[in-house]
């Protein structure tokens, strides 16, 4: 099909998660439900650290940027999705497509490269602890959060700006919930070699080196937790990374599978689903993985809502 004109006028077709109108209402409720507990789960989180100054550490600190970081990852795409199920357009502009394609690598990447810097924390804080306080003084936190910032703007922005000089064809139908880049390239009349150049090498450099850096700092952190003389210090240790190393695991394992792995054409169900783990039920998950079995943090929540933590826990 030939070239259809490039206009901010022109629109993409979401297919959705379900081309099934039966399932629609289900859906909605479902990820209005999940929506809503995202938000409200990492506000929570947020609010809790920002009120307790107990909870004023870096470790602390990098958590509240992970949850307003996964809040604007999940408003990137989900309500979208809901007003188009609510509305049955299941359209979304040229304009709002490349918007989606922007903010969702720039929140992407900003929880990957996060999640790398609070195993970084935790690696000063176990395997380095005299100089902790020095090498994460509260001005190299910040730097830490805004090297985050930088890099993953550069990523998005290079996406973004090639994605930008495409010519789409007449069908512009999208085998998605939202504008993930990779569907859209497909759709593309003009060489998208450039494109799938940067997504595999800058994109996936953007993934793989977090990783390296979570592994290494993990393996440091486990051989120092394994010489530690004391029963109690082990357990202790092991609990401040357990709740990190859980969110890691899911949300790595879906990236990995959805950009590193990529379901073969026309499997579009698989493709979504993975798309639905780490952009949708990663960042409700959060909040209750690092809250489970963080006495502090749980203690910090019943202050913050106003109700007194019973003393068992």
């Amino acid at each position: 099909m030939g070239p259809a004109n490039q206009t901010g006028d022109s629109v993409f077709i979401l297919l959705g998660v379900s081309s099934d109108p039966g399932q629609q209402r289900i859906l909605f409720v479902l990820f209005l439900t999940l929506y809503l507990v995202t938000v409200g789960g990492n506000l929570l989180i947020v609010g809790a650290i920002g009120t307790d100054s107990n909870l004023h550490s870096p470790m602390y600190f990098f958590l509240s940027n992970l949850s307003l970081v996964d809040i604007c990852f999940s408003s990137t795409t989900v309500p979208k999705m809901l007003a188009n199920m609510q509305t049955g357009s299941h359209t979304i502009s040229y304009v709002g497509c490349l918007s989606q394609v922007y903010f969702s690598f720039l929140f992407g990447d900003l929880d990957e490269f996060l999640l790398a810097v609070m195993a970084y924390d935790r690696f000063m804080a176990i395997c380095q602890p005299l100089g902790y306080t020095t090498a994460m003084s509260p001005r190299r936190c910040v730097l830490l959060v805004a090297a985050c910032w930088v890099m993953a703007q550069f990523n998005s922005l290079l996406h973004t700006i090639l994605l930008a000089q495409l010519t789409f064809c007449a069908d512009r139908t999208v085998p998605h919930f939202f504008c993930d880049l990779a569907p859209v390239l497909l759709l593309s009349c003009s060489s998208t070699s450039i494109n799938e150049l940067a997504l595999i090498s800058v994109g996936g450099t953007v993934i793989v080196l977090p990783l390296m850096c979570i592994l290494g700092s993990y393996a440091h952190i486990i051989s120092a937790i394994l010489r530690m003389p004391s029963a109690g210090s082990k357990h202790k240790a092991f609990s401040t990374c357990g709740s990190h190393l859980a969110v890691v695991s899911l949300f790595y394992g879906t990236v990995i599978g959805e950009y590193l792995c990529p379901s073969p054409p026309g499997s579009t169900d698989e493709s979504s689903l993975a798309a639905v783990s780490y952009a949708v039920v990663t960042p409700m998950l959060n909040p209750f993985i690092y809250s489970l079995r963080n006495h502090k943090l749980q203690r910090a929540l019943h202050r913050f809502l106003g109700r007194k933590k019973p003393s068992n826990l």
